[in-house]
């Protein structure tokens, strides 16, 4: 798989999944039941209107061979005696059918169609053209007992005494689907029967949604994602942790350790980032040690080169001489600087930019420098001293190299933003990158005040990555080059104007 179609394929998947180890466990628990849940339905659904499409036709057989006796009995009794028969059958009993002699056929008011029902009636009327002949005027269908009538004056199965009925099929507490079936045994006659399978709910027995069904299926994966949850909650939440403490990590001076506890894959990973972060804590407090130590200790030897200096009677080589010793002076003064800012021993505060802004351009402004100010009342949490050096930083930069400068913050893209636009020559674009390494001065700049040491940007830019921000420069269309320190918008809030 190329690079193109992987970056593609997690683009994909990021947008559809939940951005969430939770959410994605959850995700996968619901589909995996459900998957399993229809699955197994399936199955279940498959095996269930298996057998019950086998026992209906088998009671179809029977229901088919009881009604052809019934017909060929009603065909050869004599028309005086049916009357009688038919009586005899409704209030003694004895059969299985509800019996109607009419003298045209009932119209059929069939259920809807259905794969199940559909077999039956088929076997039943394939049964009886079989016994009583092909060419015999038969009808099969299940009907509703409520609406069907049953007689050729239009009387339903209701408006007929119960007696007549109560043997033959169910009608309450709730009516199941009657088996009617019609036969013309004689010219102008129609011999009716009704009655009910032996399972007289077959059709809602063999649906495999039923509501019962459904409800059980939505309690076990209700209870499966309430396990989830507990379990991703209790994996989740040390992972949180772990990850608050690698963030506060870069801007805490002595971070608090992960809490060790969970499952022991849990334990081990905090255990090795507290490890770790104690190891690095140790390393970034020998350097600075060290280099504060080298470049303390270098001052010395400096100040007595500068005096030996002195002694040389060459005019020419006692200027070079001084120059040299000037610039490795301004280097470790430089050095002793950064180590100094860079090592700010304080905790987060809250900092109005706006303030800290007229604070640090009050001098200047008093003293004519052009500066404009655009800065809304803006509160963020940051450690004051270090925002201050950065801060100013910028705007000395701005001001050294840039003739007039000016100061703006919004609060927009999910970042606070302070810019500090200059009127200057800009950089090259190559070196708006370049330009934040220690010791680097680009050649106007060099022209423009030979006294810097390179640092500055660098500073701010480490100071802001502290508070997990960053200082960019941008060559502006109109000219001049902007600075733009930002903040996490969640570390600062937009106040009222007072």
């Amino acid at each position: 798989m190329t690079e193109a179609a992987a970056a593609a394929r997690a683009s994909w998947a990021d947008r559809l999944l939940p951005r969430s180890l939770r959410g994605r466990i959850m995700l996968t628990m619901a589909a995996g039941v459900l998957l399993s849940q229809t699955l197994g339905t399936a199955i279940w659904a498959w095996q269930l209107h298996d057998s019950a499409l086998r026992d209906a036709r088998e009671a179809a057989q029977q229901t088919a061979r009881s009604a052809s006796g019934a017909i060929r009995f009603f065909r050869d009794l004599p028309a005086q005696y049916r009357p009688i028969i038919t009586e005899q059958l409704r209030t003694m009993g004895g059969t299985r059918f509800f019996v109607q002699v009419n003298r045209a056929r009932v119209p059929l008011q069939a259920i809807e169609p259905s794969r199940l029902a559909d077999t039956v009636t088929a076997d039943v009327r394939s049964r009886l053209a079989g016994d009583l002949g092909r060419d015999a005027a038969l009808e099969v269908a299940f009907v509703t007992p409520d609406a069907q009538p049953v007689t050729d004056d239009g009387r339903t199965l209701c408006d007929l005494p119960e007696r007549w009925v109560e043997g033959s099929m169910l009608l309450r507490p709730r009516p199941a689907p009657l088996l009617l079936i019609q036969a013309e045994f004689e010219p102008s006659g129609w011999l009716l029967l009704a009655t009910t399978m032996p399972d007289p709910y077959f059709l809602d027995n063999a649906n495999p949604l039923t509501r019962d069904r459904l409800l059980l299926q939505g309690a076990t994966l209700l209870t499966v994602l309430l396990l989830v949850l507990f379990v991703a909650r209790g994996l989740t939440r040390p992972l949180q942790r772990l990850a608050g403490a690698a963030n506060a990590f870069g801007t805490a001076m002595h971070p608090a350790r992960v809490p060790e506890t969970g499952t022991v894959e849990l334990r081990g990973t905090a255990r090795a980032f507290n490890e770790m972060q104690a190891r690095i804590q140790r390393f970034v407090e020998d350097r600075e040690r060290l280099f504060s130590s080298i470049s303390h200790d270098l001052k010395t030897p400096i100040m007595r080169l500068k005096l030996r200096t002195e002694l040389l009677d060459d005019e020419a080589v006692r200027a070079d001489f001084h120059e040299d010793l000037d610039e490795l002076d301004v280097m470790v003064k430089g050095a002793l600087q950064s180590v100094k800012d860079s090592d700010i021993h304080e905790n987060l505060a809250e900092v109005r930019l706006d303030r800290l802004v007229e604070r640090l351009t009050d001098a200047a402004r008093a003293s004519g420098a052009p500066i404009t100010l655009a800065v809304p009342p803006l509160t963020v949490m940051a450690r004051p001293l270090a925002l201050r050096r950065a801060l100013g930083n910028l705007i000395d930069n701005g001001l050294r190299y840039g003739g007039r400068i000016e100061i703006s913050a919004a609060v927009q893209g999910g970042h606070a933003t302070i810019e500090i636009r200059d009127h200057g020559p800009g950089l090259p674009e190559a070196s708006l990158e370049e330009i934040f390494e220690p010791y680097v001065r680009l050649e106007h700049g060099r022209e423009a005040y030979r006294e810097g040491s390179g640092l500055g940007l660098g500073i701010a830019r480490r100071i802001a990555r502290e508070h997990g921000g960053d200082v960019t420069l941008v060559n502006l269309p109109a000219g001049g080059l902007a600075a733009r320190l930002s903040l996490p918008v969640g570390t600062a809030t937009a106040d009222a104007p007072a």
